[in-house]
């Protein structure tokens, strides 16, 4: 349950979408419990079997085809997937990523073998995906990268090392981004599909310490003259890469709008209860005027944020989202995600720096969302260009 009076929009109006939320709801709250998110944070990785699990309660391939072996739903039923994980503070269970993020570029443009051969196993869970940008030396810019993928008779041959790479440990399937012709900037990019059962010279780095989502099992990866089919290549011809990305980026960007609302939500919640229970001076600390013109600011500005980001996503579902305005919701929220995170830990005081709170767990993992997607900064150089 939200903390913020905001009306549930037209688009999320049917009982259809209630019902599957708390079907959601259900599904985490059996099989992802605090005490289970716990051991996978300690393990760092989250295991195949709850993938699996989740496959079988119909919650991967949401907006996948029916005769792809999907749900047959859209991208409001991802949004109630995030919302439900992000109200629990589940940060690092990267389905969305999979669900929303990889299976469109497949579906938008994959051959009907590529959709055949690996939609119906992603929805399964038994074929776990990453997207493989980040390179040490090229972040934010992807033109900067230099992974290369050189034509060779009937197959291409990449080399080159990633980093970064959500779902890297667990990846069955890397959307691979690389250089096909060096030459030409950004008409010398493409995307390919690595098979990771089937990739000689393919080679997983160490499951990479981070601060926080550290459930999230987040990889190094190397390709040394790794092989792949020519019909690997995502699109018909070489050279399409960076259109292929600057047409789901938005979407990604929005996606990480969505996640972090959901997140400042669930700040929200556990430090209202939290305040509540405290007691300082004989009183608890809600009665405080401190504390209720914080939260008063903390609560003013979420609500300002959840309309801002319901708004997006209507554009989004009507094919309206463009670059900057994605880029506006990226970056203003998860700037006020950190912020909002940051303030409800000072209200617990001391016991806000504890692990064992769960304030502090939200603190860890708020802090990445203003650098991956695009760096913020980055952000506000895609909206200055429409100034």
């Amino acid at each position: 349950m939200s903390v913020l009076s905001v009306p549930t929009p037209a688009y999320l109006a049917e009982d259809e979408f209630a019902m599957f939320g708390r079907s959601v709801g259900r599904f985490l709250d059996q099989h992802a419990s605090a005490e289970t998110v716990a051991q996978w944070r300690e393990s760092g990785i989250v295991p195949r079997g709850a993938w699996e699990e989740a496959g079988k309660a119909g919650l991967l391939g949401l907006s996948t085809p029916v005769d792809h072996g999907g749900v047959g739903g859209d991208f409001r039923h991802e949004v109630v997937l995030m919302r439900e994980i992000g109200l629990r503070g589940i940060e690092g269970w990267d389905l969305t990523l999979h669900n929303a993020i990889i299976t469109p570029y497949i579906q938008a443009f994959g051959s009907e073998e590529q959709k055949a051969r690996w939609l119906p196993r992603m929805a399964t869970g038994e074929v776990i995906s990453a997207i493989a940008m980040t390179e040490p030396g090229a972040g934010s810019d992807l033109q900067g990268v230099r992974t290369t993928a050189r034509r060779d008779g009937d197959t291409y041959v990449i080399n080159g090392s990633k980093t970064f790479i959500t779902n890297g440990q667990n990846a069955d399937l890397i959307l691979v981004v690389a250089k096909t012709d060096p030459a030409a900037g950004s008409r010398g990019i493409s995307l390919f599909l690595v098979d990771t059962a089937d990739a000689p010279g393919f080679e997983r780095g160490r499951n990479l310490d981070k601060i926080g989502r550290s459930m999230a099992d987040t990889s190094e990866l190397f390709f040394n003259d790794v092989r792949v089919p020519a019909g690997n290549l995502l699109g018909p011809v070489e050279g399409q890469g960076f259109v292929q990305l600057m047409e789901k980026l938005p979407q990604e960007r929005l996606i990480i709008a969505v996640q972090c609302m959901a997140a400042i939500e669930y700040a929200l919640g556990i430090t209202l209860d939290y305040v509540k229970q405290r007691r300082a001076f004989g009183k608890p600390i809600i009665e405080f005027q401190n504390t209720q013109f914080k939260l008063a600011e903390l609560k003013t500005e979420a609500t300002i944020a959840r309309i801002f980001v319901d708004h997006c996503i209507g554009l989004h579902l009507e094919g309206r989202l463009d670059s900057s305005t994605a880029s506006m919701a990226k970056y203003w929220i998860s700037d006020l995600h950190c912020k909002v995170v940051d303030e409800c830990l000072q209200l617990h005081g001391g016991y806000g720096y504890m692990n064992e709170y769960p304030i502090a767990q939200a603190y860890k993992d708020a802090r990445v969302n203003r650098i991956y997607g695009g760096t913020n900064e980055i952000m506000k150089l895609l909206i200055a260009r429409t100034l």
